[in-house]
């Protein structure tokens, strides 16, 4: 007969089929094993990759042609101000398919598979979503690339366009977050998809990103001061446009630090409950 053995690091509650205790370096490996699998989905169903790759090239030509003339009177003056606007607006939009995403694969009882085995209740949120940074990176270099085609030169150079594109990847990996714990509350990936578009399109629309804030009525402004997206467009125009580190990167990281904090046990235990 054979015998499966266990890490000596977990122990696994028979009642639930989920370990109550799984040491750190064993979360950090299931994490990755689940990354893997989540990268091996995306590979053959290319379709994932569509709101990453077309909807950048899409949306700054838009965009640009669009608003450049209204908002700064010329294309090529708007791109400074337009792309880092775009960034985390893609960046937050891709958040929207890994909360739709998760729903799906609970509906088809993907999750139920993972419950009789003794791994970290965290890994199988934390893989897709480690695997879905590759998707922000993929989109915020498009949108770079796509500005530059068009005229835009970030004054930060290579350094500060590298930087500016780690922070889109954070700042996404931690409001996925969000829509991961949609995920689990929502009865149906239509539901989660209705919830999360109604948190993506007042955070993106209502701030910084596409027209500068002074020129939105004074109600509006002290809406967009405390939007923490226009915190991170304005760390990401910092960065391409002037390469400099100010105070609105600390700001951003530290929402982002508060979203995990906040949604990420709120997700784990939502997920725990569902299966």
């Amino acid at each position: 007969m054979t015998t499966i053995s266990r890490s000596p690091d977990v122990t696994a509650d028979p009642a639930a089929g989920l370990p109550t205790h799984v040491s750190l370096a064993d979360t950090f490996s299931q994490t990755m094993t689940m990354a893997w699998r989540a990268t091996l989905k995306m590979r053959r169903n290319f379709e994932q990759f569509f709101d990453v790759t077309i909807q950048p090239l899409l949306f700054t030509a838009m965009f640009a042609y669009i608003f450049g003339g209204a908002v700064s009177g010329d294309v090529s003056k708007y791109l400074p101000i337009l792309i880092p606007g775009l960034i985390a607006q893609t960046v937050l939009t891709a958040c929207v398919a890994t909360g739709v995403q998760l729903r799906e694969d609970m509906d088809k009882g993907v999750f139920d598979r993972f419950r009789v085995l003794p791994i970290s209740r965290i890994a199988p949120l934390a893989g897709p979503m480690v695997a879905d940074m590759l998707r922000y990176a993929i989109a915020a270099t498009l949108t770079f690339a796509t500005g530059i085609a068009m005229g835009y030169r970030p004054g930060g150079g290579f350094f500060g366009v590298f930087c500016a594109i780690i922070l889109a990847i954070i700042t996404g990996w931690s409001l996925a977050w969000v829509f991961t714990w949609f995920g689990t509350v929502g009865k149906s990936a239509q539901v989660v998809q209705g919830y999360s578009l109604m948190v993506m399109f007042p955070l993106t629309f209502l701030s910084n990103a596409f027209v500068p804030a002074s020129t939105l009525p004074d109600w509006l402004q002290t809406f967009v001061k405390f939007n923490p997206v226009s915190h991170v467009v304005s760390a990401v125009r910092s960065l391409a446009n002037q390469g400099q580190f100010t105070g609105e990167v600390g700001w951003a990281l530290l929402g982002c630090g508060i979203v995990i904090a906040i949604f990420a046990p709120l997700a784990v235990r939502s997920f725990s409950r569902k299966i």
